[in-house]
């Protein structure tokens, strides 16, 4: 194996392995139910905290499956490479709902090479098109939405980031699909 590939792979199992113990030292956000269709189908990423992972990805998207048992969610995760045209890029992990029955808001997802994300659903608007979704730390923030937002629903979005505590300054929009 080349040396940059080493490299790259040590980077990818260390910043996991960083992720994993940093969240999980971090104070409890309050968290909002969400119903088991919430792990279904598609959503498009609007908004996102910058990240080594997703340098270059525009029009992102997570897409939800039923998983082996009712807590198991099968995810895809996707971009495009620099324009919504672009290569497109997918990662696929499985998905464990942490507070299954209760809130169904917190899900650990575990994606090759070692790496784990805690994604906790922070809000969720009541007409149910649009989530905001955060690590327990709020160190890592993500807005997903059914469809594009205009405007004045991208605002409205960002302000409740805000609201929730989120330095929305640290946010980035890529072109979507």
């Amino acid at each position: 194996m080349p040396s940059y590939m080493r490299f790259s792979t040590l980077m990818t199992f260390v910043l996991g392995l960083t992720v994993a113990v940093a969240t999980e030292a971090a104070p409890a956000q309050k968290v909002v139910e969400v119903g088991y269709d919430h792990y279904r189908g598609t959503w498009l990423e609007i908004g996102r905290t910058p990240m080594f992972l997703t340098d270059g990805c525009v029009a992102g998207y997570s897409t939800y499956r039923k998983g082996k048992t009712p807590d198991e969610v099968l995810v895809e995760d996707g971009c495009h490479v620099e324009t919504p045209k672009g290569r497109l890029k997918t990662v696929h992990g499985i998905g464990k709902i942490e507070d299954f029955g209760t809130k169904n808001a917190k899900m650990r997802v575990r994606y090759p090479l070692l790496i784990t994300f805690n994604y906790w659903v922070l809000y969720k608007s009541p007409d149910k098109s649009w989530f905001i979704s955060a690590n327990p730390s709020m160190t890592d923030l993500w807005i997903y939405s059914r469809r594009v937002p205009s405007q004045a629903r991208l605002r409205q979005m960002v302000q409740k980031a805000r609201e929730l505590g989120y330095d929305v300054r640290k946010l980035e929009f890529p072109p979507p699909r």
